[in-house]
């Protein structure tokens, strides 16, 4: 899942083309699936008693209440890199509530995420009972690397305050490394015990991102005690689907034959450090309707130690009749790994992955771990364009955008979705079918945290190839417009972009989170009012060559502007009557009218001057 840190429109932190115009990838600064965040957790009344352990194994967004007092970090399994079991702890700039830290200051260093445990009673303990607290740590993941004065630190709590007791400067990405650190000293062993981490970062370069995992506080450990005997899942099965992330169950049944992947894996580590047997299996059911679909043999499979590896299955035939041709399908696997080795903590021996079918097409897994830009021409616009495929007629009623946050924000930069049977690549030529103007991004946190526009035309098409992407106007404040990225995408990516008038594949890896909205009429998501009726108007003809006429409700004094599709101002009045405006000044071309009511614009419209 994303998390997103301030960061300025220059401050890039990975470019990919030496041209003028570029494809790029930045930092997340907002994550909207903690938008809604819990409160912070009171401390228990009955402090914890040792052993204490959490390897984050959840699959919610916030740490375990019963073990941890606040909720600034991220609980995900998608921002590490081969994590040492399913779940992880991940440190950013964000806070509780998934926003920035410092949201006007983007020079400075602070600190920003902490994680702190509940209190634990080691007034029970002595030193002689050779406590330790180890954790595995990773920089970078797949965010973005902490820089060298960015830091991750631990503080423990004596009797007379917090201490300091281990801290790693920023690094790029490495593997997991486990740390130990003895609690021996005669301040720690009173009834109220805490640890705390704590990142440090420095907000006007990157996310600064830190992962942890497999946090345990036990006795009768040593300094070599850095074994873990546990076999347990780790990342995100595979998908079902052959390309797709998801698409609508009646164009998989349509060509289930070419859709369905040949077969789909799940990832078991084994933290011994000796070979282990592992029994695996899965069982599978679509979960709306509880139907089952499949349920594997038991088998077993060797694993050498301190490795992971990828356990594939043959894929099985899929017998489900949904009750509509636009019912939402889910198809759950539930995978399991056990050893009958060691006494492992058997919660992360299991993971749960759904395939769903729904009313859009996608290649993204609904989490973005980077933002996707284009730094486009000065004098041409900026489009993208992503290859889809229909198995059959549908009709394409919208677009859902993930849209990554900037700084500053981009709410007011417009841009165009434009729908195309083909583009100029591989021997093609442009044949664009369809295009809305006048979008503005959002980022209220909606469904899947998408934001949805519909179509004023439905788009009808027949089944084959199409391409939908995004129009950034030339020279002006809609350039460099952030969309998520899931750099989890495994497979081609199917972007095209064009910065130079000309197509080209792209060469930054993941999937941009563009989806086609396809079927039945869909509710665009609703653009929040703050405390005013937008004025009714309307303006014409259009085209026009010489003069525009405005039209309002009560013919009340009106203020406008016209601006070219650069953004500049090119014709302004205030305070004028709505009536007759001359625009023969101007020069052939695309502009947009919109009529203020005090500091605040309405909402464009587009007018062509011949």
């Amino acid at each position: 899942m994303i998390r997103k840190l301030l960061i300025t429109a220059l401050s890039v932190c990975f470019i990919y083309c030496s041209a003028s115009g570029q494809e790029g990838v930045a930092p997340l600064d907002r994550n909207p699936v903690l938008k809604g965040s819990k409160p912070l957790v009171p401390k228990k009344t009955t402090a914890l008693s040792l052993p204490f352990f959490d390897d984050f194994t959840t699959y919610g967004v916030f740490p375990d209440d019963t073990k941890w007092m606040d909720h600034y970090v991220y609980v995900n399994n998608t921002m590490a890199v081969q994590q040492i079991t399913r779940g992880v702890a991940t440190f950013d700039g964000l806070n509780a509530k998934g926003g920035p830290y410092d949201s006007v200051n983007n020079t400075s260093l602070i600190y920003a995420d902490s994680l702190t445990s509940q209190p634990i009673d080691l007034s029970v303990h002595v030193a002689g009972d050779s406590i330790y607290l180890s954790f595995f740590y990773q920089p970078q993941g797949n965010g973005f690397s902490p820089e060298p004065t960015d830091s991750l630190m631990l503080y423990m709590k004596k009797t007379s305050g917090w201490v300091k007791v281990w801290g790693k400067e920023g690094s790029p990405l490495q593997q997991f490394r486990q740390v130990m650190i003895p609690v021996a000293e005669a301040a720690y062993f009173h009834n109220d015990f805490q640890f705390r981490f704590v990142n440090k970062v420095s907000v006007n370069i990157n996310d600064d991102h830190w992962n942890i995992d497999y946090v345990e506080m036990a006795t009768g450990r040593s300094i070599l005690d850095t074994s873990i005997s546990d076999i347990a899942t780790s990342r995100n099965p595979t998908f079902l689907l052959n390309d797709y992330t998801s698409m609508p169950y009646r164009h998989f049944t349509a060509n289930s034959a070419a859709e369905l992947a040949t077969n789909h894996s799940y990832f078991v580590r084994n933290n011994f450090g000796t070979p282990a047997t592992v029994q695996s299996g899965y069982v599978a059911r679509e979960a709306t309707t509880n139907t089952p679909q499949f349920s594997s043999s038991v088998s077993n499979v060797a694993v050498t130690g301190f490795t992971e590896q990828q356990l594939q299955l043959p894929m099985y035939n899929i017998n489900y009749n949904a009750p509509g041709q636009y019912d939402r399908v889910v198809l759950e696997q539930k995978y399991f790994a056990t050893s009958p080795v060691g006494t492992d903590p058997k919660e992360n021996d299991t993971i749960i992955h759904n395939q769903v079918f729904d009313n859009y097409l996608a290649y993204d897994d609904g989490t973005a771990e980077k933002s996707y830009f284009l730094n486009q021409s000065a004098t041409l616009p900026a489009l993208t364009a992503i290859e889809f495929h229909l198995n059959q007629p549908d009709t394409i009623r919208g677009v859902a955008i993930y849209f990554g946050r900037q700084v500053p924000l981009a709410s007011n930069k417009f841009f165009s979705v434009a729908v195309y049977k083909d583009i100029a690549v591989n021997g093609g030529s442009d044949n664009l079918v369809y295009q809305q103007d006048l979008l503005f991004p959002s980022y209220a946190d909606t469904v899947n945290n998408f934001w949805i526009y519909k179509f004023d035309t439905p788009v009808a098409m027949t089944a084959g190839t199409f391409f939908m992407g995004t129009i950034q106007p030339a020279a002006s404040g809609s350039d460099s417009l952030y969309f998520g990225l899931d750099e989890n995408r495994a497979g081609g990516n199917h972007l095209y972009v064009n910065y130079l008038n000309v197509w080209q594949p792209s060469i930054v890896g993941g999937a941009l989170m563009i989806r086609p909205l396809l079927g039945q009429p869909i509710i665009a998501s609703a653009v929040e009012e703050v405390g005013r009726d937008e004025q009714v108007w309307s303006i014409y003809p259009n085209p026009a060559t010489t003069s525009l006429t405005i039209a309002t409700e009560g013919n009340r004094l009106i203020s406008y502007q016209i601006a070219d599709v650069q953004g500049r101002v090119v014709l302004s009045r205030s305070g004028v009557k709505p009536g007759h405006i001359d625009i023969s000044s101007l020069h052939p071309g695309i502009y947009f009218v919109c009529i203020l009511d005090g500091d605040k614009p309405s909402s464009p419209k587009k007018i062509i001057k011949l």
